[in-house]
């Protein structure tokens, strides 16, 4: 029996590796969504060559050519609309989002973070986390809000942080994690087991 994927659009800014762990566990015919368009802010990165490769649709909006954030967002989430997206993956864009863009997808949008929020918001976290002196660290999947790093967390996956780890060989160890728990998240939303309740996200078992 054939189910209804959820169309999915993804947003990236680099590599894309996360982008590559969500492509992989859409690939199975049993997952319950299915990446229909890749955006990218910044022309010819890696990510767009991987959604290629699997022969999804990308689209670059360069942002530099916006004289606003609002402007910019407009124009993304216009191309997200006329694709039939339903869900919005955030996979490594570094750009902050407008609020009319959050609050437009709010519950429909997700975005993993390389710590355990709400530790470590922002940037350069596995490098906070060592300094910090934490014995546990790791990743998180959350709802989107206009708030940076904030909203409902829907999963999270956490790592030893060891007495030789640096930045580098912890990053490397959350984002093992980051490639499950992404997936992980967003067949959640697919199936529509997420409900909110205040900034909590309650999960109905299968």
């Amino acid at each position: 029996m054939s189910i209804k994927k959820k169309k999915v659009g993804v947003l990236v800014s680099g590599r894309g590796s996360n982008l590559q762990a969500l492509l992989d566990a859409c690939a199975d015919p049993s997952f319950p969504a299915e990446i229909a368009l890749v955006i990218s802010n910044v022309p010819g990165v890696y990510a767009l060559e991987r959604a290629e490769k699997a022969g999804v649709p990308t689209l670059t909006i360069p942002h530099k050519g916006f004289a606003s954030r609002e402007a910019f967002d407009a124009e993304m989430d216009k191309a997200l609309r006329a694709a039939g997206i339903e869900i919005v993956c955030l996979a490594g864009f570094m750009r902050l989002l407008s609020t009319p863009f959050a609050e437009g997808w709010r519950g429909r949008m997700i975005n993993i973070h390389p710590a355990l929020l709400p530790s470590f918001k922002g940037l350069h976290t596995h490098r906070r986390a060592i300094e910090a002196g934490v014995k546990l660290h790791g990743c998180t999947v959350h709802l989107v809000t206009p708030e940076l790093d904030d909203g409902p967390i829907l999963v999270q996956k956490a790592v030893p942080v060891l007495a030789q780890d640096d930045e580098d060989t912890l990053a490397a160890r959350v984002l093992e994690q980051e490639h499950k728990a992404y997936p992980e998240a967003l067949r959640l939303l697919a199936e529509g087991r997420v409900t909110v309740e205040g900034n909590r996200a309650l999960i109905r078992d299968a």
